[in-house]
């Protein structure tokens, strides 16, 4: 376990096959941390991976957009993701944006 990136409302935490978010993921934090979570992916040379937003306090679009970055990065490095978790506010969020097909099939072209 490495922490990639700590804030004082979050952190980014590197697994052998994961990225771990915790904490109150906002618009302030999104930026660095999706950019973070991307420099590993692509160093890590995986090929499976585990998306890990169930540590996010709030729900927030930036927890999103942060969570669609890494799918893209992974998408075009060939890495697979093996499942995304998502924290109760996050569940709710992505439900109401509609977005839960594509969260349940990461891998599917869009």
């Amino acid at each position: 376990m490495t922490t990639l990136l700590s804030m004082p409302h979050v952190s980014l935490i590197a697994q052998p096959c994961a990225l771990v978010v915790q904490g109150d993921l906002n618009v302030n934090a999104a930026a660095e941390l999706a950019a973070a979570g991307v420099k590993w992916l692509e160093s890590s040379r995986l090929a499976d991976v585990v998306l890990d937003f169930s540590g996010v306090t709030k729900a927030s679009s930036a927890a999103i957009s942060v969570l669609f970055e890494w799918l893209r990065a992974c998408h075009s490095l060939g890495i697979v993701v093996t499942s995304i978790a998502l924290s109760t506010p996050l569940e709710r969020l992505t439900s109401l944006a509609e977005l839960d097909a594509l969260i349940g099939s990461p891998n599917a072209e869009a």
